[in-house]
């Protein structure tokens, strides 16, 4: 399931780079970076259940 938008990396990339040095972003960046969002939230989830909460809260990322 895709949840990262590869377009947004790009614009948030440009944003962040402010002296303009990285013009490119690879297409595996926004393979690796929705690698890393699903890790975070299966953390997350462990952590809420082991809580005993039915909701995500920001605290458990």
């Amino acid at each position: 399931m895709a949840i990262i938008i590869k377009s947004q990396i790009r614009n948030l990339v440009r944003e962040l780079d402010k002296e303009k040095e990285v013009p490119n972003v690879a297409e595996e960046v926004g393979t690796a970076l929705e690698r890393k969002v699903e890790e975070i939230l299966e953390k997350a989830l462990k952590r809420a259940k082991s809580n005993h909460r039915r909701t995500l809260h920001a605290r458990d990322l």
